[in-house]
C-alpha cells in the first residue's frame, strides 16, 4: 500500500487543514505562509542524479554541472553506465560523484515498480545505492512520487523551523522531530511544506541565517 499520493494543489490544502484543525500552531503558521505549494517533480533516474549532482555544492555550482551533463546527453543510465571517468569529470563531477552516478546507473532501480512500494521500501531501495542518504530517498518519496505521509525529519531548516513554531529552547534532533511528526500522520508531507513555508516566513522577520 502506497498511501495517499499528493496530486494536486487542492491535495495539499486538504492536508494543510486537516493539520490546522489538528494544531493550533500550525493553523498560526498558515495564517502567516498563505496557501502551500504543491512542489511536485518527475520521478526517475534524472533526479536522484541531480540530487547527488547537488550535494555539498552551491545551488549555482550544481546548476552549472547540470547544466554540462545535459549538453552532453549524460543524464540517463545507460550514458553515465558507459561515459568515461574523464567524460564526467570534465562536466564538474568530482571522483566520489562519479563513483556515486555510476553506482545509481549501476543499480538498476526499477522506477515504475517504486511507485508501487510502501514508503519505508522506497527509502530502503534508494539508500541501498551509494550516495543516497535517508534524507534524498525521503525527499524523493515526497516530491517525485507525492507521498503524503513521508518525513524529512534530518533537514535543518525543518528542525530549525520547528524550534521557531513550537517554541522549544533548543532544536530538535532528527530523532527528536521524526517523534514530533508522528502526531501529524497521514499528512506529513503537507506539515514539511508548511515547515519550510513558516521557516522562509520566520527567517525575513527575524533575519534569521
Amino acid at each position: 500500500m502506497t498511501g495517499r499520493i499528493i496530486e494536486t494543489p487542492d491535495c495539499v490544502a486538504e492536508g494543510a487543514a486537516y493539520l490546522a484543525a489538528r494544531e493550533p500552531r500550525f493553523a498560526h503558521a498558515l495564517e502567516q505562509t498563505g496557501p502551500l505549494p504543491l512542489r511536485r517533480k518527475a520521478d526517475g533516474f534524472e533526479p536522484l542524479l541531480s540530487a547527488i549532482v547537488s550535494q555539498q555544492v552551491s545551488v549555482a555550482a550544481a546548476d552549472a554541472i547540470w547544466g554540462r551533463l545535459r549538453a552532453a546527453r549524460l543524464t540517463g543510465p545507460r550514458k553515465v553506465k558507459w561515459a568515461s571517468e574523464d567524460a564526467l569529470r570534465a562536466c564538474g563531477l568530482s571522483r566520489q560523484k562519479i563513483r556515486y552516478a555510476k553506482a545509481l546507473a549501476a543499480a538498476g532501480i526499477d522506477f515504475r515498480r517504486l511507485r508501487a512500494m510502501p514508503d519505508e521500501e522506497v527509502v530502503a531501495t534508494l539508500v541501498d545505492v551509494p550516495g543516497i542518504g535517508r534524507w534524498t530517498a525521503e525527499i524523493y518519496a515526497m516530491f517525485s512520487l507525492g507521498r503524503a505521509d513521508v518525513f524529512a525529519p534530518a533537514d535543518l531548516a525543518l528542525q530549525e523551523s520547528a524550534r521557531l513554531l513550537f517554541e522549544t529552547e533548543t532544536r530538535p534532533t532528527e530523532k527528536e522531530l521524526r517523534a514530533m511528526a508522528e502526531d501529524w500522520a497521514p499528512w506529513r508531507a503537507v506539515a514539511a511544506r508548511l515547515l519550510w513555508a513558516y521557516y522562509r516566513v520566520a527567517k525575513d522577520r527575524e533575519g534569521i541565517r
